[in-house]
């Protein structure tokens, strides 16, 4: 057989083991776990860090002061040095909507060795400690909450014995950019940290979503939480496996009542989200940047390529292999892009956008190894993500 032949065949063998090996990664029906109503409602603490969040704060914050909860809950916002009135605006819209009492407040500049969110995080669960929770709910700024996502969480953490409860917000997507990227940015995410797998006691596979976690406070403690990963770039999955091997149980699922309001109309706008962390992904290894770039040119680019390569030399091995791994390749989309509300022909753009993900992980690098490191809201952190993350 040629080389063509066997780069196609590869392709697709790669596509069968994804298919039905990699823990049903492709399936979007892992919601919230089965929950029933406790005997008694614990006191919940929300955190919220927040960083120049003036034009989405009026979109989210109010959504979580209107929690109904039927236990004591509060919540704290940490304005992580604002310059556009974050902190100010939050103190007028909690007098507006009253609803949840609400604690605004700064903790400086941080430290070497944190990351400015997590430096805002560790401040907050500081001042939520003084309350004696429960259970901590950490937010982002642009998540926005229907009214019992608070208690839908706290059900689900109680009825299944869970020390964190994570779901994935559902993302943006209305510009043409945000449609092909960003359902493609989550199913790339399932694809590396399977949902499934994330609740297996014993599994290596550890993974939260930043914009929704509900985490047990004593289990917060027992993880040295935020302290233990207070260089992450990448916060959310380093939390998460934090947890788990501190004999936390973890869940992560698909949101069914957490939104993103936080628009990314251009593709510069998505591309600085994705490169700024996604080197660190790779923890900041070359030899892992080569393997992933093969591998995404592979799994995503020959498929297509296969197909016409083989259509147009007469070899009809490579074109069959090729249009079979492709045809594979959208069915596993399919599902995202509904989960989504997307038109099912996106599904053959996908290599087009995996493409466009391979470009900003290089990109990433290169910034990388310019001292620019990972770039957000006017901080660099150049410094290796020392807790980097074990794939599964």
């Amino acid at each position: 057989m040629s080389a063509l032949v066997w780069i196609a065949a590869g392709s697709l063998t790669a596509w069968l083991w994804l298919l039905l090996g990699q823990g049903f990664f492709w399936r979007t029906n892992v919601r919230l776990p089965p929950r029933g109503e406790p005997d008694d409602w614990p006191s919940v603490c929300v955190v919220v860090p927040a960083r120049d969040e003036a034009a989405v704060l009026p979109h989210s914050l109010p959504s979580l002061l209107a929690q109904d909860y039927p236990g004591r809950a509060g919540v704290f916002l940490v304005d992580d040095g604002s310059t556009d009135g974050t902190g100010a605006l939050a103190r007028e819209l909690a007098r507006r909507h009253g609803g949840l009492p609400l604690t605004v407040s700064s903790p400086g500049e941080p430290p070497p060795g944190w990351t400015g969110k997590l430096w805002a995080v560790r401040h907050g669960i500081g001042l939520a400690r003084a309350r004696t929770p429960e259970y901590l709910l950490l937010t982002d700024a642009d998540i926005a909450h229907t009214p019992d996502s608070l208690r839908e969480l706290v059900a689900a953490a109680r009825t299944g014995g869970f020390d964190l409860v994570s779901q994935m917000a559902r993302l943006r997507a209305e510009s043409l950019w945000e449609r092909l990227v960003v359902p493609a940015f989550v199913y790339f995410f399932a694809q590396l940290y399977p949902f499934r797998r994330v609740a297996v006691p014993g599994s290596r596979t550890a993974a939260a979503a930043g914009g929704c976690v509900l985490l047990r406070a004593d289990a917060a403690e027992r993880a040295r939480i935020p302290e233990a990963v207070r260089h992450a770039v990448i916060d959310d999955v380093a939390l998460a496996r934090a947890v788990k091997a501190s004999g936390g149980r973890i869940w992560l699922g698909l949101a069914e009542r957490v939104d993103s309001v936080r628009p990314y109309p251009r593709l510069g706008d998505l591309w600085r989200m994705v490169s700024r962390s996604a080197y660190a992904q790779l923890r900041h290894n070359p030899l892992l940047l080569a393997g992933t770039v093969l591998g995404l040119l592979l799994v995503y680019v020959v498929p297509p390529a296969a197909l016409v390569a083989g259509l147009a030399a007469g070899t009809p091995a490579a074109a069959v292999c090729g249009g079979a791994a492709w045809l594979v390749m959208t069915g596993t989309y399919l599902p995202m892009l509904r989960h989504y509300g997307q038109p099912p022909w996106l599904a053959v753009s996908l290599p087009f956008t995996a493409v466009l993900y391979l470009l900003m992980t290089v990109d990433s690098a290169v910034r990388h190894y310019r001292g620019r490191g990972a770039a957000w809201k006017g901080r660099t952190y150049a410094r290796p993500d020392t807790a980097a993350l074990d794939e599964t």
